[in-house]
């Protein structure tokens, strides 16, 4: 990969501080058409975009293209409004924010004791939700993989990290994960994601085969941890952060990663415009 420019680094990260900074100090309405205005204009700048998410939906069998991928830049802009306003979140105003739904399936798997991996995604608000969770019921530690920039990267970690989350990043993430589950704590990893074809495993999604990294099943059925997916959803009354049913894990590799895509591709079902349908999932060919 070429070096990148400590000037593109910069120029990037000032822009970067400038929107979330305006988003930040502008009214809850007034940010967040701002920051839809924002998506749109993203949508506009880089026609890429629409044209990785057309790709996707027709291989996923949707005959609404532009509309669901219209409805992905409105679920970013949602996005982009809430991580601007992180810092302004606490214990006393995160309800009018996201409620939950489906906890009961956190306190069980909470009660066994062994650990729980949230099995998440681009769905909805994935900035949101997991930030939410620590305030509404405890911290959490999630696994990321660094930004090409490290002084965004920095920057977007410390955001992340506000509500005492703590960041895993992915070069170690195997010791960092299982630290956590042994205490009993929650982690989130987002699996929706292509792997490189040395690292995955092909299973499928929405009838296509898509490269997976086994990782998680791996993890998770040795462990004993309990597979949770959960997503940060937008409805018309707001965000609710959604737990399902738990995944049960056989030890089978396959099966297992094919389970746990399986549980995604079911979430995505439900509010399809708020899958992140313009990255490429798909990138990794068998």
């Amino acid at each position: 990969m070429k070096q990148r420019s400590s000037f593109r680094n910069w120029a990037e990260c000032l822009v970067a501080r400038a929107v979330v900074g305006t988003l930040a100090s502008l009214p809850r309405d007034a940010s967040l058409r701002l920051a839809l205005r924002i998506a749109r204009l993203l949508d506009r700048a880089a026609p890429r975009l629409r044209r990785a998410g057309r790709e996707n939906l027709l291989r996923a069998g949707y005959a609404n293209a532009d509309e669901l991928i219209d409805g992905n830049f409105v679920s970013l802009g949602r996005l982009l409004h809430s991580f601007a306003h992180l810092p302004s979140l606490h214990q006393g105003n995160i309800g009018e924010w996201i409620r939950y739904e489906g906890f009961e399936h956190y306190e069980e798997a909470k009660r066994r004791g062994k650990g729980v991996l949230f099995a998440t995604g681009h769905l909805g608000n994935w900035e949101l939700s997991a930030y939410a969770h620590a305030l509404l019921t405890e911290p959490m530690s999630f696994v990321v993989r660094p930004l090409d920039n490290p002084l965004l990267d920095a920057f977007v970690a410390k955001r992340r990290a506000g509500s005492g989350n703590r960041v895993i990043e992915k070069k170690d993430f195997a010791r960092g994960l299982i630290r956590a589950l042994r205490a009993n704590e929650a982690v989130g990893i987002l699996v929706d994601q292509n792997a490189m074809a040395n690292e995955g495993i092909f299973v499928d999604f929405f009838g296509t085969p898509a490269c997976t990294s086994p990782v998680f099943a791996k993890i998770a059925a040795r462990s004993g941890a309990t597979v949770l997916p959960g997503f940060a959803v937008w409805r018309q009354e707001g965000f609710v952060l959604k737990f399902y049913a738990p995944v049960p894990m056989t030890g089978d590799e396959v099966a297992d990663t094919q389970a746990v895509q399986a549980a995604v591709e079911r979430a995505v079902r439900e509010y399809p415009s708020q899958w992140l349908w313009i990255h490429r999932r798909w990138k990794t060919r068998p």
